[in-house]
């Protein structure tokens, strides 16, 4: 029903900033809850944030929490996630995710993009 493509990784120093954004298509792509997950070489996936329908709401991961802001355009069908204060911890691939229903666990997000790289170096 929804396709989803990340762009906008690439490799900065830590301390940098990055925003990765996640252009949506498909007639119900609006009516979707937006998920932030990542995953690091020889990690589980997990989660980074999510913006709720409308925009009215978010929820972070601790460990982002203060650094990352995630936000949606449901005009451009896109949503972003700005990347402030990048630790080398932050390397990951990104992806963006699509779901009906609102949490932090990947189960509820029932469509996934590509990924793209994130790499921090010290």
């Amino acid at each position: 029903q929804v396709q989803l493509v990340e762009s906008g990784g690439g490799e900065v120093q830590a301390g940098g900033s990055l925003r990765l954004s996640c252009a949506a298509s498909g007639r119900t792509s609006r009516s979707y809850h937006m998920g932030w997950f990542r995953q690091a070489p020889g990690k589980e996936r997990e989660f980074v944030g999510a913006i709720s329908t409308s925009g009215g709401s978010t929820s972070y991961a601790d460990s982002v929490k203060g650094r990352f802001t995630i936000s949606r355009d449901n005009a451009k069908n896109q949503a972003y996630l700005q990347m402030n204060s990048l630790k080398p911890e932050d390397t990951a691939v990104y992806y963006c995710a699509a779901g009906s229903f609102w949490g932090q666990n990947e189960r509820y997000y029932n469509y996934w993009g590509q990924g793209t790289q994130v790499t921090v170096s010290s």
